[in-house]
């Protein structure tokens, strides 16, 4: 028998705090040499019970590192077959029988891939972002997948993700949100596939900014003064100074911007997509030419078990689009970003700023950071050279 402090408890202690905070319902135990699951189930066949109660459920599997790892995906499996309420103890009469995913139905195995989803450790501690993420990222695509193979049963999944893929617009976003779906479900279900989903990406991305006309910083005041409605004016001042996606805007903490400090700075909360930050506004000026101390956000619902930050970014479109400003509101965000660059701010701490990567930064911007960075390099050089240049003869 094991020794109750041996590593592999350890290793149970850390992935049972996982699944606490996942509000997974399972703890997995080690009696032995052998792992079972306790939780939240419907009675055994033959039971006197009609309502799930605690139980243990033997799972065979052996208390090793690699037995705790499909302990694990157990849970998930388990999680995903009682959302659907088709959970059976006959597939557990010989241990982890329903278990493996290669033998599950695809609306099962997407299922599964959701708990999965949900339980990353950055997600768990922002459930909001999560859920919409999986909405608006995740969803459209799988249920494209189903359609697809439902449609063509003749099909392999592997031959039914690609044929997925390519029913997307090439080079576009579109074709890249569906790889990344799609390519997460590969490494979820242990998928071999033939070719890579990477190759299928395109060139979208950099490009698309770009290529695209951004406002320029008079357009940007001269368009704020349109807008006849307090509250939006606030929120179109706050995402031109401060570079805030749409839904960002009401999830901000504005007390220093309120009591009129200094450095104006605004906090993004975690609530939103990619966490908290800080962001300082670039123009400062900008903050008393658009009245910003004075915080005015319009009625927009954002209990968050009523609506998602998709739909409250919407609701910021579908304003720019009643007052027929002739841009949107991520143009704002763009023009911010370019706007930074100029300013000579570093990349990493723009990047920071805008609650991303410093690659997507990087990648999104390329355009104006290497023209940037090529005029300093130029102005460097001219300052530290000590070459004059010869005089025109005749010339004083």
């Amino acid at each position: 028998m094991a020794e109750a402090n041996s590593p592999i408890d350890d290793r149970i202690v850390q992935i049972n705090q996982r699944l606490k905070a996942a509000r997974m319902g399972f703890q997995i135990e080690r009696r032995g040499e052998k792992l079972n699951l306790r939780g939240t189930l419907p009675p055994r066949p033959g039971s006197l019970r009609l309502k799930p109660y605690q139980q243990r459920l033997s799972l065979g599997l052996p208390a090793t590192p690699g037995g705790l790892k499909q302990a694990e995906q157990e849970v998930k499996i388990i999680a995903a077959q009682l959302i659907q309420k088709n959970f059976d103890w006959r597939n557990y009469r010989y241990g982890a029988g329903w278990g493996r995913l290669d033998q599950m139905a695809l609306s099962q195995q997407i299922q599964a891939f959701e708990v999965h989803f949900m339980m990353a450790p950055e997600r768990i501690s922002n459930p909001a972002s999560a859920k919409t993420t999986w909405e608006c990222a995740y969803v459209p695509y799988l249920r494209k997948l189903t359609a697809i193979a439902e449609t063509n049963p003749s099909l392999s999944l592997p031959e039914a993700i690609y044929a997925t893929v390519r029913s997307t617009e090439s080079n576009s976003r579109s074709r890249q949100v569906c790889c990344t779906a799609l390519s997460a479900l590969v490494e979820f279900l242990n998928l071999e596939m033939p070719i890579d989903l990477k190759t299928f990406w395109g060139n979208y991305g950099s490009s698309f900014v770009q290529s695209r006309e951004l406002p320029s910083d008079e357009l940007i005041v001269a368009s704020w003064e349109k807008i006849p409605n307090p509250a939006w004016r606030f929120v179109y001042g706050i995402m031109a100074t401060y570079g805030l996606r749409n839904h960002e805007v009401f999830f901000c903490d504005y007390s220093a911007l309120g009591r009129g400090d200094r450095e104006a700075t605004i906090r993004v909360l975690p609530t939103t997509k990619t966490g908290e930050h800080t962001v300082w506004p670039f123009f400062p000026e900008w903050v008393e030419q658009f009245n910003l101390p004075e915080i005015n956000l319009p009625l927009v619902e954002r209990d968050l078990a009523k609506t998602t930050l998709q739909r409250i970014g919407q609701r910021v479109t579908s304003q720019f689009r009643r007052y027929n400003l002739p841009f949107s509101p991520y143009d704002l965000r763009h023009a911010w970003a370019v706007r930074t660059i100029h300013f000579g701010l570093a990349d990493t701490v723009a990047a920071r700023m805008m609650g991303h990567s410093v690659a997507v930064h990087t990648r999104t911007y390329h355009q104006w950071i290497s023209h940037r960075d090529q005029q300093q390099a130029v102005e460097a050089a001219l300052s530290r050279s000590q070459l004059k240049a010869p005089e025109v003869p005749g010339r004083e």
